[in-house]
C-alpha cells in the first residue's frame, strides 16, 4: 500500500497549533522562512515516499542477516541510507557550524515523523545517531566534537547507545561493564550489552557506540556509571579509520516486529578485533556522571519514539482507510440496492475516525512540545525560556507514553477494519501492530514515563507547569463557548458538545493533578499506582485541548471563505475527538483518584 505524506496536516499543526511563525522569529532562526519550511516538507515528502516507504515491507520480510560478527541489512537499506545522508536529512536540527542545517526542532519534527511513518525499522538508525550527536555536542570535549560530529551529521558514520545488559534492564544501577584506564588516558572496556539497535550493520563506514560502564574505583549504584565513546573502528589523528576495535556482534535478536532493524548483542573485550583484548574507549565528560549524560540522548530518543508512535499510527490509518474504500461487503444500514464499500458502515467509520483523531491529536501535542523546546532554548527573555523549557520537559513523557500507547490501539483498530483479512500477513495490516508493540517498551516503558511525569514533572514543581497548562486550556474553553454562542443553529450542537466535554475533561485533569500532589506528600505508593492512568489522562486532555484549538482555527478559515475540504474534515475530526475520546478522561481521572485502593489491591498478589 503506497504511503502518502500528510502534508496538509503537517502544515496545519505547525502553523495553527504550534505557532511556527513565532518560532521562526526567535534568535538564530532568522534565515528560516515559511517558504523554506514548505520546500523542506515537500522535498522530504518526495524523498520519503520514493526512497524510504518502499523499504517497509522488505525490511519486515527480509530481515538483516548475521554471519561471523558482521551484519548485512535488508536489500535496499544501504542505498536508502546513502540517499538519506546525501540529502542532508541527518543534520536538520543540528548546528550549521558542525555541518547541520540548524533548523528549529519544530521544523525538524515533521520530517522526523514522516520517515518513521514510511519505515520505522529503517528510521531507527538515524534517530539514534541524532541522540549521539546531541550528547557529544553537549558534554563531549572539543576534540571529541571535531573528531566525531561532522561525520555523524554527514552520514558517513552512525551512532548507538549502549545501556542494557542481561542483568540490567531499566535498573541501570546493575550495569557491570568494566572500564580500566590505560597509560595513554584511554580505557579498555569489557562486558556485554544487549538490545543494541543498529549495533552492527553495513550502512556506514563506522559505528560510534556510546557505552555506560564502571571504572574499578567507582561507587556502587547509578552514581558510579561513566560514559565512553567506543568506535567500531579507531579514528586516527588525521580522521581516517584505523584498526578494528574489540567490540563484536555476537548475534541478532529475533523480534515480534521492526524486523528490518538489526538488534545486536555486543561483546566488549572478547579479543575479536585488532587492538588486543579490551575495547578501546574514551571517557566523555567527567567520571561517574555517565547516566546524567546519557539522559541527554535518552530524552531526545523519547521524544522521537513518541513520533514513531504517531508515524506508525498514520501509516496504519492510511492503510485501513484505503482498504475500507475498496472492500465491498454488506448493504448499507439505511438500505441500498447492493453491497457497499465497508467505509459506509457506521462502526467502520467509528474505527477509522478513532484512528485519525488519536493520530492527529498526538501529532499536535508533539509539535506544540517541539515549539516549546525551541522557545526554551532560543527565546531572548529568560523567564520565557524557563517557562517553555518546563513545559517541554513536562510534555516529553506524554509525547512518548500517550503517542505509543495510541499506536498500539490504532494499529489494532487497523486490523479490525480489515476483519479476518487483517489477521493475514499478506494484507500488511499486521506489520503495523507488530512494529508498534515495541514502542511503549523501549526508551523507557510507559510506566517509566508515567513515573517521570509524576515525580520529576508534577511533584517537583508543585504542579505549577500542569496548572499553567490547565489555565491555557480554560482560555480555549472560553473561546469555544463564545464560538458556540454565535454559531448557526445547525452547528451549535457539535460546538456545545465540544464545550461540555472539554470542560469536563479539564476538571478531570485538574482533579488528577490534585490527587498526585496530595498523595506524593503523604502516600507515595498511591501516587505511583496512579501514574499510568495519570499520564494517559494528561495525554487525552492535552490532545482534546489541541483538537479544540484545531476546530476554532478551521472555523476561522471557513468563515473567511475557505472552500478547502481539509478544513471541514479537520473540524469533523476535532468534534469526533470531543465526542468519543475526551470522555475517556472521566474514567482515567477516576482511576487516578482510586490510587489508594489500587495500591491496597496490589497486596492481593501475595508478594513474598
Amino acid at each position: 500500500m503506497p504511503y502518502a505524506t500528510p502534508l496538509q496536516d503537517f502544515r496545519f499543526a505547525l502553523r495553527e497549533l504550534a505557532g511556527l511563525d513565532e518560532v521562526l522569529k526567535l534568535p538564530g532562526f532568522e534565515e528560516v522562512t515559511p517558504d523554506l519550511v514548505d520546500a523542506i516538507l515537500e522535498e522530504n515528502g518526495r524523498f520519503v515516499e520514493q526512497a524510504v516507504a518502499p523499504l517497509n515491507v522488505p525490511g519486515d520480510t527480509q530481515p538483516p542477516v548475521w554471519k561471523d560478527g558482521s551484519v548485512t541489512t535488508t536489500p535496499g537499506y544501504a542505498a536508502g541510507f546513502r540517499d538519506y545522508a546525501a540529502g542532508g536529512w541527518q543534520g536538520l536540527q543540528h548546528p550549521a557550524a558542525w555541518g547541520g542545517q540548524g533548523l528549529p526542532k519544530l521544523v525538524a519534527a515533521a520530517p522526523g515523523e514522516n520517515i518513521q511513518a514510511a519505515s520505522l525499522a529503517f528510521s531507527l538508525c538515524p534517530m539514534l545517531t541524532d541522540g549521539v550527536i546531541e550528547a557529544i555536542l553537549t558534554v563531549g570535549s572539543d576534540a571529541q566534537r571535531k573528531q566525531y560530529v561532522p561525520n555523524l551529521i554527514g552520514g558517513k558514520w552512525t551512532g548507538t547507545m549502549n545501556l542494557t545488559e542481561p542483568q540490567a534492564g531499566s535498573d541501570l544501577a546493575q550495569v557491570a561493564t568494566r572500564a580500566v584506564k590505560q597509560d595513554d588516558g584511554s580505557y579498555r572496556l569489557s562486558g556485554q550489552k544487549i538490545f543494541i539497535t543498529y549495533g552492527e550493520h553495513d550502512l556506514a563506514e563506522n559505528i560510534i557506540h556510546l557505552v555506560l560502564a564502571r571504572t574499578p574505583d567507582a561507587p556502587a549504584g547509578v552514581k558510579g556509571i561513566s560514559l565512553f565513546i567506543v568506535p567500531k573502528f579507531l579514528v586516527q589523528a588525521d580522521g581516517s579509520l584505523g584498526k578494528r576495535n574489540d567490540v563484536w556482534c555476537a548475534s541478532l535478536e529475533h523480534k515480534l516486529g521492526i524486523h528490518g532493524s538489526p538488534t545486536a548483542v555486543l561483546l566488549y573485550g572478547s579479543g575479536k578485533g585488532e587492538v588486543g583484548e579490551g575495547a578501546i574507549g574514551y571517557l566523555v565528560g567527567e567520571p561517574n556522571r555517565g547516566l546524567e549524560y546519557m539522559f541527554i540522548m535518552m530524552n531526545a530518543a523519547r521524544y522521537s519514539v513518541g513520533q514513531q508512535g504517531i508515524g506508525v499510527s498514520e501509516r496504519a490509518y492510511q492503510h485501513a482507510l484505503a482498504y475500507a474504500r475498496e472492500r465491498v461487503q454488506g448493504r448499507a444500514v439505511e438500505g441500498s440496492p447492493g453491497p457497499v464499500a465497508i467505509v459506509r458502515h457506521p462502526d467502520v467509520q467509528r474505527m477509522l475516525m478513532t484512528m485519525k483523531a488519536l493520530t492527529e491529536a498526538a501529532r499536535a501535542i508533539s509539535y506544540v512540545a517541539a515549539a516549546a523546546h525551541d522557545k526554551g532554548t532560543h527565546h531572548p527573555d529568560p523567564e520565557q525560556r524557563s517557562r517553555n523549557r518546563a513545559f517541554y520537559e513536562y510534555l516529553v513523557p506524554i509525547v512518548k507514553g500517550f503517542s505509543t500507547e495510541n499506536a498500539v490501539e490504532v494499529a489494532s483498530l487497523g486490523i479490525q477494519v480489515h476483519g479476518g483479512m487483517g489477521f493475514i500477513e499478506e494484507t500488511g495490516a499486521a506489520q503495523y501492530y507488530r512494529d508498534a508493540r515495541i514502542l511503549p517498551i523501549y526508551e523507557g516503558t510507559t510506566a517509566i514515563q508515567a513515573n517521570d511525569l509524576v515525580g520529576r514533572k508534577t511533584q517537583r514543581d508543585g504542579g505549577a507547569t500542569a496548572h499553567a497548562a490547565i489555565a491555557a486550556m480554560r482560555e480555549t474553553l472560553r473561546a469555544v463557548e463564545s464560538e458556540a454562542t454565535r454559531a448557526a443553529a445547525d452547528e451549535r450542537d457539535g460546538l456545545r458538545l465540544l464545550r461540555d466535554n472539554l470542560d469536563g475533561a479539564i476538571q478531570a485533569y485538574e482533579a488528577g493533578v490534585a490527587f498526585i500532589l496530595e498523595q506524593s506528600a503523604s502516600n507515595v505508593r498511591a501516587a505511583y499506582s496512579s501514574s499510568v492512568p495519570y499520564l494517559m489522562l494528561a495525554g487525552v486532555v492535552h490532545g482534546g485541548w489541541q483538537m479544540a484549538r484545531a476546530v476554532l482555527a478551521c472555523r476561522r478559515h471557513l468563515a473567511a471563505g475557505s472552500t478547502d475540504p481539509f478544513h471541514a474534515s479537520k473540524m469533523a475530526t476535532g468534534l469526533f475527538y470531543a465526542a468519543h475520546i475526551l470522555p475517556r478522561s472521566l474514567a482515567l481521572s477516576a482511576a487516578v483518584r482510586a490510587g489508594v485502593v489500587a495500591d491496597a489491591c496490589g497486596a492481593g498478589l501475595n508478594i513474598a
